[in-house]
C-alpha cells in the first residue's frame, strides 16, 4: 500500500469514528429540589393505598350506576383526608347501559359451549336467544370488503391478530374490530356480531369494551369471545362446514343516569400562570375491580400531586380530576371541557394505561416553553425514561381540553402486558406491581415539580391531529 493510499484509507476509517465521538448536547441542569422530590417518591405508599382502598371498598364502578356514585363519595372522602383543596363533584346526565345474561354455544357442526361477554352498548337478543349461521371474517378489513349478501341475517364473527407491544400500538391497529365492526355488520344486515377479544392473553377470559353505533344504526347483539374461543371458531371454519351459533345476550339501556367528575386542587401562587390538569378515570367495566383500568391512574396522579401539596406552594395550580364515565364514551372528559374550557390551562395529561413503568415521555409545548421539555428530559432520565420523537396529546379524558389548544405532557407506560388483563375479570389488585407503581409516581412527581414551577409562559399550542 502506498503512503497516499494509507492516508486515504485511514481517513475513511477515522471519519465515522470521529462522527460517533461528536459531543452530545449538554443536558439541562436538574434542580436539586426536583431531584429530591423525584427520589423520595420512589418510596411512595399513597398510590397503592388508593388502588387497594378503591378496589376493596368499592370494586367495579360501571358508569352512571350506584357503584360509580359510591366511588365518587369514596373519592371525595379520600381526597379531603389527603389534604387537597376545593374538593367537589360535578355531575352530569348520560345514558345507562346494564349487562344481562350472556351465553353462547356452537350448535353445529361441533356442539360446545363458548365464553363471551357483551360489548358495552350492545343490543339484545330475544330472551330465548338467537340461533343463526355464522359468517367468519378473520379481520375487520375482510368484513369491510364484504357484500351484504354474505352477511345478511347471519351472526358475523370478526377476528384479529393482536400482539403485545410496548407502546400499545396494536390496540389502535386491531381495535376497529370492536370499535366500529359491529356497526358495520349492522349496516350490512347482520343479525348479531361476535368478535375475538381485542386482547393479548390466551386465558378463557373475554375482554369487554364499548362499541359505537352511529346515528341511524340500530344496535344489534354484539359480544366478545375469549381469545381461545375465537381461535376455536376460526379452526372450525377451516374445516369447511357451516357453523351455527346460539346466542343469549340480554343487556338493556336503562334510561338516563348520573355520572360525575371528582375534582381536587393543589392551589398555585400565580393564578395567571394557568392550571396543570392531571388525572385518570374513576369508572370501570363491571367484570373485574378496575385496578389497572383505571384505579392505578387516579392513584398515580393523586399521589404525585400530594407530594407537591405537602411542600412549598407551586407557581401553577395543579388540578386533579377523577373523571367519570370514560369507558362508555368519554363523557367525563367532554363535560370537563364544556364546564372548564374557558379557564386558562397550561398543560394537560392523564394516566390510563395500567401501572407498569413509564419508559418514555412526549410533549406538545409552545416554542417559548421548549426549555421545559429539556429540563424534563434531564430530570426523568434517572428513572429510565427517555424522550420520544412524537407529539404529545394522548388521552380520552383530557383530549377534549387539549383540543382547545392546551399543551400536552404524555408519560407513556409500558403496555407489553396491559392487554392481557384489559377489560377482563382479571383486572384486579394482584396485577399491580408496587415497585413499578412507585416509579410512575416518581415520574409524575418530577413532571409536576418541573411544569408547575416553570418560569416560562406555557400558552396555547396547535392541537395534535
Amino acid at each position: 500500500m502506498t503512503y497516499r493510499r494509507f492516508l486515504l484509507a485511514s481517513a475513511l476509517i477515522a471519519a465515522p469514528t470521529l462522527a460517533q465521538r461528536a459531543a452530545p448536547p449538554v443536558p439541562a441542569p436538574v434542580d436539586p429540589k426536583v431531584a429530591a422530590l423525584r427520589d423520595a417518591a420512589l418510596k411512595d405508599d399513597v398510590a397503592y393505598d388508593i388502588v387497594e382502598g378503591l378496589t376493596t371498598e368499592v370494586g367495579q364502578r360501571l358508569a352512571a350506576t350506584e357503584a360509580e356514585a359510591r366511588a365518587r363519595s369514596w373519592g371525595v372522602a379520600k381526597l379531603k383526608a389527603l389534604g387537597f383543596k376545593n374538593v367537589h363533584v360535578e355531575t352530569y346526565q348520560m345514558p345507562v347501559w346494564l349487562r344481562g345474561t350472556e351465553t353462547a354455544e356452537v350448535v353445529a357442526p361441533f356442539p360446545q359451549q363458548l365464553k363471551l361477554v357483551a360489548l358495552g352498548n350492545s343490543g339484545a337478543t330475544p330472551d330465548a336467544g338467537l340461533t343463526a349461521p355464522v359468517a367468519v371474517f378473520r379481520t375487520y378489513g375482510e368484513l369491510a370488503n364484504a357484500l351484504p349478501e354474505a352477511v345478511r341475517g347471519k351472526i358475523v364473527y370478526i377476528g384479529n391478530a393482536m400482539k403485545p407491544t410496548q407502546d400499545g400500538s396494536s390496540y389502535g391497529a386491531y381495535g376497529p374490530a370492536r370499535f366500529v365492526g359491529p356497526a358495520l355488520a349492522a349496516r350490512l344486515g347482520a343479525a348479531a356480531v361476535v368478535i375475538k377479544s381485542v386482547g393479548t392473553d390466551h386465558h378463557r377470559n373475554p375482554h369487554t369494551g364499548g362499541t359505537n353505533w352511529p346515528a341511524g344504526v340500530t344496535p344489534i347483539p354484539a359480544a366478545a369471545l375469549s381469545v381461545p374461543d375465537g381461535e376455536l371458531i376460526e379452526r372450525m371454519a377451516e374445516r369447511g362446514k357451516p357453523i351455527t351459533l346460539k346466542l343469549v345476550l340480554t343487556p338493556r339501556f336503562a334510561g338516563t343516569g348520573t355520572s360525575g367528575n371528582v375534582i381536587a386542587e393543589v392551589p398555585g401562587s400565580d393564578p395567571k400562570a394557568g392550571i396543570v390538569l392531571i388525572g385518570g378515570h374513576l369508572d370501570s367495566w363491571d367484570l373485574g375491580t378496575g385496578a389497572i383500568d383505571d384505579a392505578s391512574g387516579i392513584a398515580i396522579t393523586t399521589a404525585a400531586a400530594k407530594r407537591l401539596l405537602d411542600g412549598p406552594r407551586p407557581r401553577r395550580t395543579i388540578r386533579v380530576v377523577w373523571f367519570g364515565a370514560e369507558e362508555p364514551g368519554g363523557y367525563g372528559g367532554k363535560e370537563y371541557a364544556r364546564v372548564h374550557g374557558g379557564e386558562r390551562h397550561a398543560t394537560a395529561g392523564e394516566s390510563d394505561f395500567g401501572a407498569d413503568r413509564v419508559w418514555r415521555f412526549e410533549v406538545n409545548l409552545p416554542d417559548g416553553a421548549k426549555p421545559v421539555a429539556d429540563r424534563l428530559q434531564s430530570a426523568l432520565a434517572p428513572l429510565g425514561i427517555s424522550r420520544g420523537s412524537g407529539i404529545g396529546g394522548d388521552g380520552t379524558d383530557v383530549g377534549p381540553t387539549m383540543a382547545l389548544g392546551v399543551a400536552a405532557i404524555d408519560l407513556n407506560q409500558d403496555g407489553t402486558r396491559y392487554f392481557d388483563t384489559h377489560h377482563t375479570p382479571d383486572d384486579t389488585l394482584d396485577r399491580i406491581d408496587p415497585e413499578q407503581l412507585r416509579q410512575n409516581v416518581a415520574a409524575w412527581t418530577t413532571m409536576l415539580a418541573v411544569v408547575a414551577n416553570a418560569p416560562e409562559d406555557i400558552g396555547p399550542v396547535s392541537p395534535r391531529r
